[in-house]
């Protein structure tokens, strides 16, 4: 549906030439994948839904989500009270992402083009948004790639940084079967090099048994370390589709929603577990803490190497949806070129991050990328929803949907009207809200944000009328 994806003019040859192209016909295709935002067809359809855990598993086995663990830890928690927190985040986090993961496999669309059912022109507001943070997330895991690489191969920070770039730059250039190909090798690779700095850690490393937050000031705590591992999870909700688009349009959407449920569940859990116990080692440079937790040798450089590739896994993925979401906001750039300017332009940011307080402004950065997303799940599962009771319960149809102009309005007021509600509740180095501050940095404002978008959009949309 062409006419669902762009509004320039273009002729139906030129559009295709940008926005559709070369496509992966079967597992292990390597091809350069050219095909843009436009629909995957039916008979370009492969794999199974099996796929799903190993594609959201190994991308988050990075030092990110090990560093995130920490913070229940840096905040005064202790171990069995921080993993509480992380459980209830992640799997909270991991529920909408889960969901949207199936509606690849029904339309054979990306998550951000699929948007446009909801937003129609506004599209561009979350897709800007995106796009600057399929960058962000670039630059918070490739700090902790690079290092690792620079550290293993005795090279200057920057070095090791423009190594990873350049490698998951390639890899989301490649596409979607490069990535699902990679993340099946690597979820094997990844859970023993994660196993073994888990089973050294055993040795000498011990939770923090005790924590200093307590009454008021351990509820705030308890409450932001629960956000910032749903942030984590969450964070994969606007990309959730892309992965699965070239999945056939019978695939099971049960065993579609629990591989990615499990896959984002066990992967994250376990990273941040590892954080929690080895806060005391770890700290914000982690690629230094598994050198001292691994020792030298052949251990340690295979703990280093593994962070390096765990980061080229991760943000293959970023760079891969990244040069989507810029297609979706109507930049005629090929998706293979948009994805090398997404891994090019991460470079600067990780640099930036490295120059100054590392630990301050990870967390900003994580949580400030974030905030958005709460409000356009609310918009376009109702606008899902919507759609299926009219239908009576089927998915949409494209080439009808394709004719129908959504109000700009009503999606827009949700979204924007979400993220206003928010900031008073927003705990970040940067700014904590009024709220937050009474709360004793009780960060609830994803959870704001939800609400208030369902309650804003909601009896709009279900009220329309069909157009």
């Amino acid at each position: 549906m062409p006419s669902a994806h762009v509004s320039d003019g273009l002729p139906v040859d030129a559009r295709a030439a940008v926005f559709d192209g070369a496509m992966p016909a079967a597992p292990g295709d390597l091809r350069v994948e050219g095909h843009g935002i436009g629909p995957v067809p039916e008979a370009n359809r492969y794999g199974g839904p099996w796929r799903l855990f190993t594609v959201w598993f190994a991308p988050n086995l990075t030092m990110t989500g090990v560093f995130t663990g920490t913070i229940g830890i840096a905040l005064g928690l202790d171990f069995r009270t921080a993993l509480a927190a992380v459980v209830f985040g992640t799997v909270v986090g991991a529920l909408p992402t889960a969901v949207l993961c199936t509606w690849g496999s029904l339309t054979g669309i990306g998550q951000l083009p699929l948007a446009r059912l909801a937003f129609g022109r506004a599209v561009v507001l979350p897709g800007l948004l995106q796009w600057a943070s399929s960058v962000a997330w670039d630059a918070l895991i490739g700090l902790f790639g690079g290092d690792a690489l620079a550290r293993l191969c005795g090279w200057p920070f920057w070095v090791g940084v423009l190594v990873v770039m350049a490698a998951q730059g390639a890899l989301g250039v490649l596409g979607y079967e490069a990535v699902h190909r990679l993340q099946i090798v690597m979820t094997f690779v990844l859970a023993v090099a994660f196993a073994v700095i888990a089973w050294r850690m055993l040795d000498g490393v011990h939770p923090a048994a005790t924590g200093s937050a307590h009454g008021a000031d351990r509820a705030g705590a308890f409450v932001l370390t629960s956000t910032v591992a749903l942030s984590l999870s969450l964070s994969w909700a606007p990309y959730a589709s892309d992965f699965s688009r070239y999945l056939p349009r019978a695939t099971s959407r049960p065993r579609m929603f629990w591989c990615t449920l499990l896959g984002l569940v066990a992967s994250f859990v376990s990273v941040q577990v590892l954080g929690l116990w080895g806060a005391s080692v770890l700290t914000d440079q982690t690629a230094a803490g598994v050198e001292r937790v691994l020792g030298g040798g052949a251990a340690g450089a295979f703990g280093l190497l593994a962070v390096a590739l765990a980061a080229v896994c991760s943000n293959a993925m970023n760079d891969y949806s990244g040069s989507l979401a810029l297609q979706t906001l109507g930049v005629r750039m090929p998706r293979p070129v948009a994805a090398a300017v997404a891994a090019a332009l991460g470079f600067p940011l990780v640099l930036w991050m490295h120059a100054a307080d590392t630990a301050a402004r990870f967390q900003n950065v994580l949580l400030f990328v974030g905030y958005w997303i709460p409000g356009f799940v609310a918009v376009v599962g109702v606008d899902w929803a919507a759609r299926a009771r009219e239908r009576g319960g089927a998915p949409p149809d494209l080439a009808e949907e394709s004719a129908r102009r959504p109000a700009v309005g009503p999606p827009v007021l949700a979204f924007a009207g979400a993220f206003a509600a928010a900031v008073p509740f927003m705990d970040t180095g940067l700014y904590v809200g009024p709220v937050a501050a009474a709360l004793h940095g009780a960060d609830l404002s994803y959870y704001v944000a939800f609400l208030v978008a369902l309650v804003l959009y909601a009896p709009l949309r279900l009220r329309r009328r069909r157009v």
